[in-house]
């Protein structure tokens, strides 16, 4: 009895002392979040975003992107949820080996519930430690998804989940060796064969619930000191991170960027004060609280980092450690700004001076010298300058949204990168030499090509039937064909115009194209951080199809559209500027036809095609089916890549990175080549404009390395249904010059149209 009441004080002292550094650590962390910038639009609606955090958590829906982790991550969380009432019953169980919680501690159904809790937390965490050794950079370098993540915290965290799960085991195996609990087999497989072999010590309950209680105290208050273990953390944060996700209605931070915001609203650049106004992130408290909590909630488990198509060319960027260096900057600089400290764009001390606080004096020595000195490190700088975030990690990133797309708690990697390359932009004009250019002739000229407008029609140039431009009055087109820029000036792009064209006349859709009316969407702008130049050209471009489609309501705004950063921008973004339109690809609007019969595939493609999944048609907006059926409607073979659908590998062109040098590393295009030819395919298909140019680059390139065949060519999915539509047996893509020469369906078939 003495050194059960022994045993007792022990845990309350020590759980005293621990739930007092937990609490402190838990406060601490609330006022540092708060730090970031107001944002109003993640508050609601409740149910929506409840939902889908229930959802999320229970079925473990995001996890289960990774299946080989997603159950043993499963066991530990209802493990730690659950396990937590188990925890609290040993605070009983320490001063009374008999005790346990009224009412339901004696129910079968909870015997067997701690049974599989105790069971699951051991096994979870074993397979946990199992999985992060198999997976360790020792053996797998860049490729282990776990370079650059603190191991000694997760190990921390996976021991003291196997001690819980065999404290749990082993109080409940020792009350029945002590027959304190008697329970059917059913209930207690584990722990009853277990309790055959041990001692009828009832002293024993309470050792092993002091040994449960002992591991939970020590990991809150280590958690409770550490407040960048996000490992830990997020068994907390990951709640409030899913709930507050930029996407009410569940989806990823995916297809349009945020916009602009400061203090909490949307920046009007026509309105906006440069000096009360944040012009992206150039300081991490330019970060709204969100941001913070992302930085606070990642968990290091490396799952961005495996998709990442520049981490996995060599680049120096990694997404998780772009979240996790900024973690360590914010929590570092946190004392500085906590006290009240700020700096202008010279890097001033604006914040802590004498005129705005009595006890200046008193604040500033509260700061500590390396608080002080967190907060005179730029946030993007190169090594000499001891930027937080190095201009080539920020300018490495093609924002394919693979990061966002895999993570299991929804950070908003995206978001971030391109907040403080909108700094970086418009405020600092530090941005690659190349993109100066771009940037120039999008501004002077509507196209980042800089060519003439009045080209943008040449496109045309021999078709056998006119094409039909807006000339003031809509008429019957049932839809506006949104060309774009590569489609009307790129000479590879101008083909899968032709060819859409010409299956849209075949099929007899009316249609009408802007000609020199239309301008480039402004998504290389958008992207690249220029938010100025986007908004220029967003709202000419909107102000432009408004009048385009004055007569129609909205949801008769009809626009095809080739290219899917085209389709990306017009669809999601152009909302943001008062434009609204019911936007399709031209795969969606060609499978359409084809189901219809009003495209009827009569010469099968009888080759072996793979498909690569453009990132802005695929995982920003989840476009997979259509141009995978009309491949099919084709007659071609479709043999997949190993990293496809959700999952694929970016091309390399996006995020303006199209108009920059890739100079570290293994060229992004090269490495999906060697991907698509790894399936042995005589035409590589995709469905975007970009792609096709990256694509046939690093196939030009394999076939001069002599690794690819000459037959081996990259062509639009439209080409390959024209193909298959004709008649004849001609290739498709042919040069621009030559004329295509479709045969008519026969009458059968034009009386389905």
């Amino acid at each position: 009895m003495t050194l059960q009441l022994v045993l007792g004080l022990v845990a309350v002292a020590v759980s005293v002392v621990a739930w007092g550094v937990f609490v402190a650590g838990v406060w601490k962390m609330i006022k540092i979040i708060r730090l970031g910038q107001p944002d109003g639009t993640r508050t609601g609606p409740f149910w929506p975003r409840l939902k889908t955090m229930v959802v999320e958590f229970v079925a473990h829906t995001r996890m289960a992107k990774f299946r080989s982790v997603a159950p043993w991550h499963w066991m530990v969380m209802w493990g730690f949820l659950i396990g937590s009432a188990v925890l609290f019953e040993a605070y009983g169980e320490v001063f009374d080996p008999h005790f346990h919680w009224p009412i339901i501690g004696t129910w079968s159904i909870w015997l067997l519930l701690i049974e599989l809790l105790g069971l699951g937390t051991v096994v979870g965490g074993v397979a946990l430690a199992i999985i992060r050794q198999r997976n360790h950079p020792r053996r797998a370098d860049r490729v282990s998804r776990f370079q650059g993540s603190d191991f000694k915290s997760a190990y921390f965290v996976e021991a003291v989940v196997i001690i819980e799960g065999v404290g749990i085991l082993m109080v409940k195996a020792f009350k029945q060796s002590s027959g304190l609990e008697v329970a059917p087999l059913w209930t207690s497989f584990v722990t009853q064969p277990l309790a055959q072999i041990l001692p009828a010590a009832p002293i024993w309950v309470s050792v092993m619930a002091l040994v449960k209680l002992l591991s939970g105290m020590i990991w809150l208050v280590v958690v409770g000191r550490n407040l960048t273990m996000g490992v830990a953390w997020h068994r907390f944060s990951a709640f409030f991170n899913i709930y507050f996700k930029r996407e009410d209605d569940g989806g990823v931070a995916l297809g349009a960027l945020k916009p602009m915001m400061s203090g909490g609203k949307v920046l009007d650049l026509e309105e906006a004060d440069p000096d009360k106004d944040v012009f992206g992130v150039g300081k991490v408290e330019d970060f709204s609280w969100k941001g913070w909590l992302d930085f606070s909630t990642c968990t290091e488990c490396g799952r961005c980092q495996s998709q990442c198509p520049a981490w996995n060319t060599g680049k120096p960027l990694s997404p998780k450690l772009v979240i996790t260096q900024l973690r360590d900057h914010a929590f570092a600089k946190a004392p500085y700004l906590l006290a009240g400290g700020s700096r202008d764009m010279a890097g001033d001390e604006v914040g802590l001076t004498e005129d705005k606080y009595e006890d200046y004096k008193k604040r500033l020595e509260s700061i500590d010298v390396l608080a002080m000195a967190e907060s005179e490190r730029p946030l993007v700088g190169g090594p000499d300058e001891l930027g937080v975030i190095d201009p080539e990690v920020l300018w490495s990133c093609t924002t394919c949204g693979a990061c966002v797309e895999q993570c299991p708690v929804d950070i908003e990697h995206v978001d971030h990168i391109v907040d403080m390359r909108r700094y970086q932009v418009l405020i600092e004009s530090n941005f690659p030499t190349e993109l100066g250019g771009m940037f120039k002739n999008l501004e002077n000229k509507g196209n980042p090509w800089g060519q003439n407008a009045k080209d943008r029609l040449a496109w045309t140039d021999g078709l056998e039937f006119e094409v039909p431009v807006f000339d003031g009055e809509l008429g019957d087109a049932e839809y506006l064909f949104w060309v774009g820029c590569a489609g009307a000036f790129e000479d590879r792009a101008k083909k899968t115009t032709r060819a859409v064209a010409e299956l849209l006349h075949t099929a007899g859709v009316k249609y009408t194209v802007l000609g020199p009316e239309e301008t480039c969407t402004g998504d290389p702008a958008r992207r690249a951080g220029n938010e100025f130049l986007f908004q220029m050209l967003a709202q000419q471009n909107v102000e432009v199809l408004n009048s385009v489609f004055e007569d129609r309501p909205v949801g008769q705004r009809k626009i095809v559209v080739t290219c899917a950063h085209c389709f990306n921008t017009l669809a999601n973004e152009y909302p943001q500027v008062g434009g609204t339109y019911e936007v399709v690809h031209h795969t969606q609007l060609l499978n359409k036809l084809v189901r219809e019969r009003r495209l009827v595939p009569v010469a099968p493609v009888t080759e072996d095609v793979t498909y690569h999944d453009p990132c802005y048609l695929g995982r920003h907006n989840k476009i997979y089916e259509a141009p995978r059926e009309l491949i099919g409607a084709s007659g071609a073979k479709l043999r997949e890549m190993p990293r496809h659908e959700e999952r694929s590998m970016c091309c390399g062109a996006g995020g303006a990175r199209m108009w920059m040098e890739e100079r570290i590393g293994k060229r992004i295009n090269v490495d999906r080549v060697d991907e698509a030819l790894s399936t042995a395919p005589s035409k590589i298909a995709t469905g975007c404009p970009f792609c096709r140019v990256m694509l046939t680059d690093g196939v030009t390139a394999r076939q001069s390395d002599g690794l690819a065949g000459a037959h081996v060519e990259v062509v639009d999915v439209a080409q390959m249904l024209l193909e298959s539509v004709k008649r004849g047996t001609e290739k498709q893509d042919t040069p621009t010059d030559e004329v295509p020469t479709g045969t008519p369906l026969p009458d059968q078939d034009k009386s389905k149209v």
